[in-house]
């Protein structure tokens, strides 16, 4: 828990702390003390049995997307102000008259450590934090007010960030790793004054109401009192003996305060009616099990935050009640009258004790000071020396006769349990399924597509549970996964949210759906189809009305212009002819077919196509191909290199020739290493569109992402069939035919809008829907939860973080569309609404093929078994292009006995693929492979031997003539070696295959 704040005048408190959320409590407390004539004459506040009412939770609101720091009321409780690491400085009214989420009022461009009011009437409030800067914000939105750079002067700006900060309506008092406490003027932002003492860090600041006494706490173990008239330090208070990390007081002149220190324990100042700070009495009130990070008092009670989720409540104590000395405490503090003409106990100004008030235990007492009079903690001898000159108080009560302090309090009265966040996780091989650990030590398995927990292990060590469900998988970097704010987040970005498939069959679905053999699934895609399903819901019903409206306006401005008799003069017109058709029947629809998605169309998309002519993969000019069909493995007679790539299947395809005009290959700018490749499953679009629709903003500088917490992941959504010839141009051009389109989510619905107008003015009286979402047969149906948090958010470039653009639930999108409209990325909305995805370059794994121990034929006569395929063929694949190469195609008599018999085998089942000595599986990938078998670099080197399952027939070669297997099969040709992963064969010394040269084959998307 980061911070607390509870108002006096109201019986609520605020806390707000990794998570990201601002909890509400309702205390049930009465905080204001009331007189002896208002006091509920039926409540015995002092009896023995009285309990205090337990603190209800009342609302939360998840206000920032990372750790909130620090709290603060203001407006006169009116107005909650955060400050969060994710750079923001927020404002939230919970009493409003309607239901406001917090909005942003400021932004720096580092963490933002601390936020303070300048008191209940003031309108504005200071922030501070790592960027060095102390801003102040108006709360009505108005913005920056002035803003301070802590260090300037001094050049020291590399520490001068702010850990503490206080302020009041004339001055701003601010502390951190400096050891300096500088004072500035809140109006016009200049220093005042700076005060030098603390030997470490300064973490906190209290400034008295009139700006004269200022109290800090510091890492160096002290308190120290300043005083402005002065201008320097008049007292250096020593009650901890730990870093002291808190200071509070409701006291304007700060004569009773609060102050907690890494340890966990939490002291009680009082310094009324003193005439030193050292004459006060300070009691240790109570002791926490961790560093006290926040301490708030409030009517008869305190409460402390910790850096666990949950906050106690404590029973304050009665400073002015008598203290309970021994003999030889009593015989010493008088003795010590002598000398001092004041003393701490009880202060004059406080209220009269009764016989009722307990008395402060003389165990509890704290040493002021090295030179504070008392409590002098003497040994039994009262003419022995005393500890006076002791440094630590807890080094001195070790050695006196009561043995230590002991705190008032013993235990909290009263516990606000928080949740156990998450602290720990690890991303399994498959990026589907995440390991955590919770602060209580519950290990967890979640999947990310679920959004939702689907196993527990029990208090585990994650180490242990990781080899159980972790899986030999290579699948490529698609979304980042955090678990900084106590739950499983994960982030979407454009540039490699798209990234990582999975094949159909290896995933357990309710309902079973008739997939294609091998068919597989973009994860990116499939989340965001259906985190997004309910906008994309409401999107459908608003483009009918619209499609509607816009249809009733054509009819009537046609009937409005249309005149009742038109008299044509009987003159001749050039080009006029008067036998020619009205002007009713000139435009027609004529076969206008507007485009729309194919019933089918998702199944046959759900796989990468072969790139077109222009994002050739390094081949140079081969024109014999022998592609194969994927379904029947058969050889095919020669094609073009162009009608072999436009064959769309997906088995080992075909390397494009020369054919884009300049020679460079699609995928020349991937980079080998395996965590950065992808694996497309839109179709590949010619390089010149690499600066299109997707990339605007973000070739801008800014980069939008989609940010899910409660773990929720984001799926892509298919790609679209709507064939636009105006994207064919520049896909990433906001303009269409001079018509510009604004560049987020909505410019994607104005880009369908200005289709339907297009359309509307080939005179067509009716609109097709250009709204195709994915189709459950390419994205199957998934449920998050309802309460799944989407965020929206925009990269600041040079402010070191985001800015929140959106958040909502995935119960709410629909009622939000607006909003989601006018934050998103169009990128999103291509995706949701027109299954469109950004175009991406196919990356390609190298491999050398061979028989095992030469005991079959080899794939090539020429020596040529160097090739390159997708990286997410299977084996399968490979054995089925194996099978193709070194036997022939069985007749049709053969094959139809071999069905009537049940003898038919598929090649994987008669023959073996080996990589180290190890055999593969069938359904191992190629990236899967290299991963976790081959472990090494430069090209992977494959084995094939036969099973004895079946003879294995051999087929007459064609020396010199180069293959090909076509979207399945494979291509003969020169490779890439900069669009592969890996690297040459000699590299990886094998001398053998070197003499190849750099006649390669090529595996096709």
């Amino acid at each position: 828990m980061a911070s607390l704040s509870t108002p006096r005048a109201r019986r609520c408190s605020y806390s707000g702390g990794r998570d990201g959320v601002i909890c509400a409590w309702d205390l049930g407390l009465d905080l204001i003390k009331a007189g002896e004539d208002e006091r509920d004459p039926f409540a015995d506040h002092h009896a023995a049995d009285y309990k205090p009412p337990p603190t209800q939770f009342r609302s939360q609101v998840q206000a920032h997307t990372h750790w909130i720091n620090d709290l603060v009321l203001a407006n006169n409780s009116a107005a909650l102000v955060s400050a969060s690491s994710d750079i923001t400085v927020k404002v939230w009214r919970p009493a409003a008259h309607e239901s406001v989420p917090p909005e942003t009022i400021g932004l720096h461009t580092d963490y933002v450590k601390r936020v303070a009011s300048p008191g209940q009437h003031e309108n504005w409030v200071a922030s501070g934090g790592l960027d060095r800067k102390i801003s102040l914000w108006d709360l009505n939105g108005g913005g920056r007010r002035l803003e301070i750079h802590v260090g300037e002067d001094d050049n020291s700006s590399a520490k001068g960030s702010v850990y503490a900060l206080a302020a009041t309506p004339n001055i701003i008092a601010s502390g951190g790793p400096e050891s300096v406490v500088r004072v500035w003027d809140s109006r016009t932002g200049k220093r005042i004054t700076k005060f030098v003492g603390h030997t470490d860090n300064v973490r906190d600041i209290l400034v008295a109401q009139d700006g004269e006494t200022i109290l800090t706490a510091s890492s160096d173990q002290t308190v120290k009192v300043w005083s402005m008239t002065a201008g320097r330090c008049m007292h250096t208070l020593t009650m901890h003996n730990d870093s002291v990390w808190s200071l509070f007081s409701e006291d304007p002149q700060l004569s009773v305060f609060y102050s907690s220190d890494r340890s966990g324990t939490v002291a009680k100042t009082d310094v009324r009616s003193c005439a030193e700070w050292d004459e006060g009495l300070s009691v240790a009130v109570c002791q926490e099990h961790e560093g006290v990070g926040r301490v708030v008092s409030a009517g008869d009670y305190i409460w402390t935050a910790t850096s666990s989720s949950s906050i106690n409540r404590w029973s304050n104590i009665d400073t002015s009640a008598e203290v309970e000395l021994p003999e030889s405490y009593r015989w010493h503090r008088n003795s010590v009258a002598t000398t001092r003409s004041r003393y701490p106990s009880p202060p004059a100004s406080s209220p009269p004790t009764t016989g009722a008030t307990p008395k402060i235990p003389g165990k509890a007492l704290l040493r002021m000071s090295n030179t504070a009079p008392y409590p002098q903690l003497c040994t039994k001898d009262p003419d022995a020396s005393t500890l006076a000159s002791t440094r630590k108080p807890s080094e001195a009560l070790t050695t006196a006769e009561h043995g230590g302090i002991v705190p008032v309090r013993s235990a909290p009265d009263f516990c606000i349990e928080g949740q156990n966040g998450l602290m720990k996780h690890h991303l399994l091989n498959d990026r589907r399924r995440v390991l955590t650990m919770d602060t209580a030590g519950e290990c967890m398995l979640w999947d990310l597509l679920q959004c939702a927990p689907i196993k527990s292990f029990g208090k585990r060590h994650m180490e242990d549970v990781l080899p159980e469900v972790n899986t030999q998988e290579s699948v490529a970097h698609w979304c980042a996964v955090d678990t900084r704010i106590g739950t499983l987040t994960c982030v979407l970005e454009e540039n490699y949210c798209f990234d990582a498939e999975m094949y159909a069959d290896e995933l357990q679905l309710e309902e079973q759906i008739d997939f294609r053999e091998d068919h597989r699934i973009n994860l990116g895609k499939w989340i965001l189809r259906y985190l997004f399903s309910n906008l994309i819901d409401e999107e459908i019903k608003r483009d009918e009305v619209y499609r509607a409206k816009r249809l009733q306006e054509k009819q009537q401005e046609a009937q409005t212009g249309r005149p009742t008799n038109i008299e044509m003069p009987n003159v001749h017109i050039n080009g006029w002819n008067a036998s020619g058709p009205t002007s009713g029947s000139t435009l027609k629809g004529n076969g206008f077919h507007f485009p729309h998605t194919p019933g089918g169309m998702g199944i046959g998309l759900a796989t990468p196509q072969i790139p077109p002519h222009s994002a050739g993969r390094g081949s140079h000019g081969n024109a014999y191909l022998t592609p194969t069909n994927e379904d029947s493995n058969q050889l095919e007679p020669t094609k073009s290199q162009r009608s072999s790539t436009q064959d769309g299947q997906d088995y080992f395809g075909a390397a494009s020739t020369n054919g884009n005009g300049n020679g460079r290959p699609a995928e020349g700018a991937i980079e080998t290493k395996e965590e950065t490749v992808s694996s497309p499953t839109a179709e590949d679009t010619p390089s010149k569109k690499g600066k299109g629709m997707f990339g605007k903003k973000f070739n801008m500088g800014f980069s939008k992402k989609m940010f899910a917490t409660g773990t929720a992941i984001a799926t892509e959504a298919p790609k679209p069939v709507v064939d636009e010839k105006a994207d064919d141009s520049d896909s990433r051009s906001t303009k269409t035919n001079g018509k510009s389109f604004e560049d987020n989510f909505f410019g994607s619905i104005q880009r369908i809008r200005h289709g339907y107008e297009e359309a509307l003015g080939t005179g067509v009286t009716d609109l097709a829907s250009a709204i195709a979402p994915s189709l459950p047969n390419d994205t199957p149906v998934l449920k998050p939860p309802a309460m799944t948090t989407i965020l929206i958010q925009e990269d600041r470039p040079g402010s070191g973080g985001v800015a929140d653009l959106f958040e909502g639930k995935v119960a709410t999108l629909a009622l939000q569309a607006d909003l989601i409209e006018k934050a998103a990325p169009m990128w999103l909305g291509e995706v949701l609404l027109r299954n469109q995805l950004p175009p991406k370059d196919i990356v390609k794994v190298s491999f050398v093929l061979e028989p095992y121990q030469n005991s079959l034929p080899a794939i090539s006569t020429d020596g040529n078994n160097r090739l390159n395929a997708n990286r997410m063929l299977r084996a399968r694949k490979i054995l089925g292009y194996v099978a193709e190469r070194i036997e022939p195609a069985p007749t049709k008599e053969e094959q139809e006995k071999e069905e009537a018999e049940g003898t038919a085998l598929r090649p994987h089942e008669y023959l073996e693929l080996y990589c180290n000595g190890q055999l593969i599986d069938p359904r191992m990938t190629l990236a899967s492979m290299r991963a976790h078998v081959w472990r090494g670099g430069g090209d992977v080197l494959l084995h094939y031997k036969a099973n004895g399952r079946k003879e294995i027939k051999q087929h007459p070669q064609h020396p010199g003539l180069p293959f090909a297997v076509q979207q399945g099969g494979l291509s003969s040709g020169l490779g890439s070696s900069n669009v592969s992963e890996g690297k040459p064969s000699s590299e990886a010394g094998r001398s053998q295959h070197s003499s190849q040269g750099d006649r390669n084959a090529a595996f096709g998307p």
